[in-house]
């Protein structure tokens, strides 16, 4: 049974060098051992006992730890050996001072350890702050409310610190007129990286898998022409509120991430639409195909979101590599290998069953695949990698035997595919592996092949709805498909597209 997490109280001072700095400092490395809940203002107190000294800048923050209280008290010293705390001299001056004023409601008398904190309930520039926060936690020692503490002390030498801790911005830029009073239609970030525990959406009767990966971002919004900029520390901000909102629930997902975070950004930025795009790299265990060697194969997994009044649009997918064979090279070595035997006296029969025996050499290709499913059921990315893969001539390995490597080569000589070819696999494919979902589903299918004999590389790439690639596969012709412009920014309202 795990251990509920501790409740706990911490005060911080500063009166040498940058105090702001200091406990600002403070903060961020307490995070590491600390789940910080709320931070009070900053005060300006006068010193206590030693008053030959600056004044003091104090703040108290309220959160919850894993750690007992000695190891918190232990991590508490190490945070003030990091800032520089040096002071010999007991209430003299120091770069950062740190106490542990409450644990839950522990009342601890140690030789080197007192809890709650011997002043306590005396000193008003503890009380002051920790009763702003925390009115209605209670001194176990005592067994009085710290407002009622605060209450009962003379704060005649506590002032707030109008400042704050950040300096105060007196003008926003971001939301002046800019010089050329024009309209963008996305300004943001790139590149936004942080760690997130991402929950795998299952489908198929497949167990549901949580990991731990970084995953980038790149988060837009649109600016209208009344304002220079958008604000972007609101962007990491919104990011992390998102994720905060998300990690309450069990089966968050990274669609589900990208789709909260744009819903966040329209309302921080007061924006008419927000985009999100976000990638990460993710392991799939694998089986070699003859030795049947256990390898980790990677793939990056990609998530994009666009919210507006009247609509929301999220896609998730893929990106996977496989070996490509050319069947134009492959064709023409074919003939030559005939005309060679008719020459060595074979027969057309003999020769038949030769080139059908035996693999036909080509050049080969690295090929990369994206393919994209635009719904708000539950997609299971395996899936999707899966298709992929089927649509190349032959899957990759990152580890492979010689009979593996055998088992690769024959297989993709014997299957020749265009680049067009692989993005008409993984459209069929798709259409056959969701067929529950609605006709409003979309997908959209990529694949690039880096090519080994030319200085260039091939492209294709195809999109449609579900209820397109039905009627097109059904036989009727000359169906219009919907563009990815099209399906993100649709002029109608939100039409269902499938959801759990």
């Amino acid at each position: 049974m795990t251990e509920a997490p501790h409740v706990v109280a911490i005060g911080l001072g500063s009166n040498l060098g940058d105090r702001t700095g200091n406990i600002a400092g403070a903060l961020m490395r307490l995070r590491a051992f600390l789940r910080i809940e709320r931070v009070s203002s900053a005060y300006l107190t006068k010193p206590v006992g030693y008053l030959d000294q600056p004044d003091f800048l104090n703040v108290a923050c309220v959160g919850t730890t894993d750690a007992s209280y000695r190891e918190l008290r232990d991590a508490l010293r190490r945070v003030e050996r990091d800032l520089g705390r040096r002071t010999p001299l007991p209430l003299g001056p120091r770069a950062i001072d740190l106490d542990l004023l409450l644990y839950d409601d522990a009342v601890v008398r140690e030789q080197d350890l007192t809890i709650p904190h011997p002043g306590l309930a005396t000193r008003a520039f503890v009380l002051v702050p920790l009763a702003e926060i925390a009115p209605d936690m209670t001194d176990p020692a005592s067994g009085k409310r710290i407002a009622e503490l605060a209450a009962a002390v003379d704060r005649s030498g506590v002032k707030l610190f109008e400042a704050g801790l950040l300096t105060r911005i007196r003008r926003d830029v971001q939301e002046s007129r800019p010089s050329v009073p024009l309209s963008l239609n996305r300004a943001g970030v790139l590149g936004v990286k942080t760690v997130v525990e991402l929950n795998g959406r299952a489908s198929s009767g497949r167990p549901r898998s949580t990991s731990t990966t970084i995953v980038t971002f790149d988060i837009y919004a649109d600016l209208d022409a009344r304002r220079s900029g958008v604000h972007m520390s609101r962007f990491s901000q919104d990011l992390e509120d998102a994720l905060g909102d998300l990690s309450r629930q069990p089966a968050a997902s990274m669609d589900e991430l990208v789709l909260a975070l744009a819903e966040r950004v329209v309302e921080s930025q007061h924006a008419e639409r927000a985009e999100v795009d976000a990638r990460a790299e993710v392991a799939l265990l694998r089986h070699t195909p003859v030795s049947g060697l256990p390898t980790h194969e990677f793939f990056t997994a990609l998530a994009r979101a666009v919210v507006a009044k009247g609509f929301r649009r999220r896609l998730v997918g893929v990106q996977a590599e496989g070996l490509m064979a050319c069947p134009c090279a492959q064709s023409m070595v074919g003939e030559y290998s005939r005309d060679r035997l008719l020459a060595e006296g074979f027969d057309e029969d003999q020769i038949g069953r030769v080139l059908a025996t035996v693999p036909i050499a080509t050049h080969n290709q690295r090929g990369r695949g994206t393919l994209l499913l635009g719904t708000d059921a539950r997609v299971d990315l395996e899936t999707l990698v899966e298709i992929i893969e089927q649509s190349m001539s032959a899957e990759t390995y990152d580890v492979l035997k010689r009979p593996d490597e055998l088992f690769v080569v024959n297989k993709a000589h014997f299957a020749p595919r265009f680049v067009e070819d692989a993005v008409r696999e993984m459209l069929r494919y798709a259409h056959d592996a969701f067929d529950e979902l609605p006709d409003a589903a979309f997908v959209f299918a990529r694949q690039v092949n880096f090519e080994s004999i030319h200085k260039h590389d091939a492209v294709a790439e195809s999109c449609a709805t579900l209820g397109e690639l039905r009627r097109e596969l059904h036989g009727e012709s000359a169906v219009r498909h919907t563009t990815l412009e099209e399906w993100l920014y649709p002029k109608g309202v939100e039409v269902d597209l499938g959801r759990p």
